[in-house]
């Protein structure tokens, strides 16, 4: 057996061998790396190469921020409208200039509503059009509202004439952009075909004007198209760019389709309120009666303000004013409903407080939630008195000759609906020629002024009125039905306002003696 010539003793062991030649790899790769980390002159990068790709990184990061921020604040303008001509100038307001330098608006003519089917053909009609004006040196120095303005109405314009009207073709070049609902860039082979059809014969796109092409989809149609417009002095649209120009037509689309429908509810709900109102007033032997009917300032605000005249035997005049609570197509219903059943027992000739108790339970068959002010009122011009009943509503004036207007004392009540009150009537006093007003809170309530403090300057308009007529005679009713509502000011539209007035058609009747 040969022996190694290392003596036993002397030798290592077996894990400290391999400790000892994993050591020098360990040592190798460490210093590589060490290296590797501090490159020499040679291999290092070209630093200006490094500065301009994070220059331009930073600039991409910029540039995308801008136009998120953009389109937030293009959609909260876009929403902000209410009818259609806003929502459409939001749109244009938003892109001119910030995003294109001219916008085309074309919409449905006639636009569809609701689950309604489109009518044929299919037509566009060019609803606004704006632009940026180049051409004057002080444009930069000119509000917005300057520096906008509509194409059609600018014969010099040379960027974007377009036509008014544009019938699109089933199956055209137009149609199938439409149809595809994404945004398409000018110069796509399809808007190249498609823009010529929608702006018109000859009417191409200037030479280097960049534009795009974005139809705009409601909820189930399409119900128009956009075209934005860069001039040559600005960059070209980006693939970017066309996500912008879907964002906002998406918005502008849904938002007219809201408003589409918005408004059609509040002009079938304010027909519904004024066929339910009289068409004209009685004329009672000895009376001269005035009304005044105005819905609320924002259309969709329909509310149930009714106001009614009903002759009496006697020569007398039941005169009603009530205010369905709520605004909507429902409460003009009920107004509706109310206002018949006081005619029918007005009819009847029951008193006021028994009127009011027999509507206080016709509100509760209609619904428990069913409310409603009233003020019931017969007028006697013989005897000169007045029967008044009160269910929640504000107090009437009474405007006697000479100037004074008094207040009338009478108990509120609870309005109608709550059920389980009973009402109270009182009697006054109508002097010869005293003119008595009824209204809704519509005309003394709103958001800028509470119900007293409207009521006492009603009062004063009501004084001065009389005051500028004379002391002999009471003033013109329908002329101070108008004076009355010259009173509200521009906040003060908040509800729809009924006015109703009646007083003796003279002071003193033939043969001298007091009366009708």
């Amino acid at each position: 057996m040969t022996e190694h010539p290392t003596s036993h003793e002397g030798r290592q062991p077996l894990a400290a061998r391999q400790q000892e030649r994993t050591r020098p790899r360990q040592q190798d790769a460490t210093a590589a790396a060490a290296a590797a980390a501090i490159p020499s002159p040679a291999a290092a990068p070209n630093p200006g190469t490094g500065a301009a790709a994070l220059a331009d990184a930073q600039a991409a990061t910029r540039r995308e921020g801008d136009r998120l921020r953009f389109v937030g604040a293009a959609t909260r303008r876009i929403a902000r409208g209410i009818d259609l001509d806003e929502i459409v100038l939001g749109l244009c307001r938003a892109s001119v200039p910030t995003f294109s330098d001219a916008i085309l608006v074309y919409l449905r003519d006639p636009l569809p509503v609701g689950d309604e089917r489109p009518v044929s053909p299919f037509v566009l009609r060019l609803r606004r059009s704006d632009r940026l004006r180049h051409t004057d040196e002080d444009a930069e120095a000119a509000p917005e509202t300057e520096r906008l303005r509509p194409l059609l109405t600018d014969p010099t314009a040379d960027l974007m004439p377009a036509a008014e009207l544009c019938e699109v073709r089933a199956g055209g070049a137009l149609a199938e952009v439409l149809r595809g609902v994404r945004p398409v860039f000018g110069d796509s082979a399809a808007a190249r075909a498609a823009l010529p059809e929608l702006l018109g014969p000859g009417r191409p796109v200037p030479t280097g004007h960049r534009a795009i092409l974005a139809p705009l989809r409601g909820r189930r149609r399409v119900i128009g198209a956009a075209v934005f417009v860069r001039s040559t002095e600005r960059p070209a649209f980006e693939a970017s760019d066309l996500l912008v120009a879907a964002q906002l037509a998406t918005h502008t689309a849904l938002g007219i389709d809201k408003a589409v429908l918005y408004g059609r509810e509040a002009y079938i709900a304010d027909e519904l309120q004024r066929t339910m109102l009289p068409d004209s007033l009685p004329q009672p032997t000895g009376v001269r009666l005035a009304s005044r009917y105005l819905p609320a300032a924002e259309t969709a605000r329909v509310g149930g303000d009714w106001y009614d005249a009903i002759p009496l035997p006697g020569s007398r005049v039941a005169l009603v004013v009530g205010d369905v609570m709520g605004h909507s197509m429902t409460s003009a219903a009920i107004m509706g409903q109310l206002r018949t059943t006081a005619q029918t027992l007005a009819q009847l000739d029951l008193p006021p407080q028994e009127v009011l108790h027999h509507l206080d339970e016709q509100a509760q068959r209609l619904g428990s939630d069913r409310m409603a002010t009233c003020l019931y009122a017969v007028y006697d011009p013989v005897a000169h008195r007045i029967t008044i009943a009160n269910a929640g509503h504000p107090p009437p004036v009474l405007l006697h000759l000479g100037g004074r207007a008094e207040v009338l004392r009478v108990p509120p009540g609870a309005p109608i609906g709550v059920g389980g009150v009973d009402f109270e009537a009182v009697e006054l006093d109508a002097p010869a020629g005293a003119t008595l007003l009824l209204y809704t809170d519509g005309l003394v309530e709103s958001r800028l002024r509470d119900v007293w403090t409207g009521i006492e300057q009603l009062r004063e308009r009501l004084a001065a009125t009389a005051q500028l007529t004379g002391d002999d005679h009471s003033p013109p009713l329908e002329a101070l039905c108008d004076d009355v509502l010259d009173m509200l000011g521009p906040g003060d539209r908040d509800d729809d306002i009924a006015l109703a007035t009646g007083c003796a058609s003279s002071a003193r009747p033939p043969g001298g003696s007091p009366g009708a």
